[in-house]
């Protein structure tokens, strides 16, 4: 690994260190990540799978060139609306960039709240392949005889994962991987060991303060312009994106192109409360990892605070 540039709590140079900002969405990542690249010397690397795609902005909560503060962000605007992401396509891409970075003499932070995207970054982490007409076969099977049947096949080969999952995506991708690796999709789930040296750095507060700013953002975005942003999109094919038009908002306002009595207000109020319960899983996730060190999104010091946490793992691995 090579050498990172002067910090300056200390004389010596300490090697860049791998850094991800998480926690839920609304909670102060994308700033938090542009101070600390800036008193640490570092690029930000995507960790938001929705941010991926071009033309997804407002939505998405996407900087803007001007608010990045020439701070290099990669892996924004990477895919249209109609193809799909990959955890795995991302593993590769950040890996890549991480390493780049690095040989920059810089520290790669990633920022986001897409869990396993972000584990694939960091954990070891292997990715079963893929088989179109397996998968193919499958979704025709869900269709005609539904999700329950397909359950309980993955029951009998895969309890654990059959607990876990909760969308016809995943079920799918279940059983694919049993057929072409006789393995049960669980198995494959990241363990707990980074690939290198990272320190996470997680953002949490009050409940009820996040739920009014995840709702005045979700307002914020109707008056920036997000239900003209959607007709853009839906007539560059959104609807037709297996992963971009689920995305948060999106869907509610394609409804609301496509239902007359659907409205914008309800379309903007149906946004706040899934993105409100979107909040709470991602916290679930997170929370779960015991290496992550939590910070309130509300501290006054918040970037000094965070700063200084992770010039210590810096000094730990001196």
């Amino acid at each position: 690994m090579s050498m990172g540039r002067q910090l300056s709590t200390g004389s010596a140079e300490a090697s860049p260190l791998l850094i991800a900002v998480v926690g839920p969405t609304g909670s102060g990542k994308s700033e938090l990540g542009l101070q600390l690249a800036e008193s640490l010397g570092g690029e930000i690397i995507n960790a938001d799978s929705m941010q991926f795609y071009r033309g997804m902005d407002i939505g998405t909560a996407k900087l803007s060139l001007a608010e990045r503060r020439g701070i290099p962000h990669h892996l924004l605007d990477t895919l249209e609306i109609t193809e799909e992401a990959s955890a795995a396509d991302f593993q590769a891409q950040a890996r890549s960039l991480i390493a780049q970075i690095q040989d920059r003499g810089l520290h790669p932070i990633l920022v986001g709240g897409s869990g396993l995207y972000l584990r694939a970054a960091l954990d070891v982490l292997d990715f079963p392949s893929t088989d179109p007409q397996i998968r193919k076969r499958l979704e025709e099977e869900l269709a005609v005889q539904g999700a329950g049947v397909l359950k309980e096949r993955l029951l009998r080969v895969d309890p654990i994962s059959a607990a876990r999952i909760g969308d016809d995506k995943r079920l799918v991708r279940a059983l694919e991987v049993f057929e072409l690796t006789g393995r049960p999709f669980s198995s494959f789930m990241p363990q707990r060991e980074y690939v290198q040296p990272s320190v996470q750095i997680g953002l949490n507060g009050d409940r009820a303060q996040l739920h009014e700013r995840l709702a005045r953002r979700v307002h914020r975005m109707l008056d920036e312009g997000l239900e003209q942003e959607v007709k853009e999109l839906a007539a560059r094919g959104l609807r037709e994106g297996k992963t971009a038009s689920r995305a948060l908002g999106y869907q509610q306002f394609l409804r609301a192109l496509d239902e007359p009595e659907y409205t914008n207000a309800r379309a903007a109020e149906e946004t706040i409360v899934a993105t409100r319960q979107f909040a709470r899983r991602q916290l679930t996730w997170f929370r779960a990892d015991p290496r992550v060190s939590w910070f309130d999104w509300a501290d006054a010091e918040l970037p000094l605070h965070a700063e200084q946490s992770i010039r210590r793992a810096i000094s730990a691995m001196s």
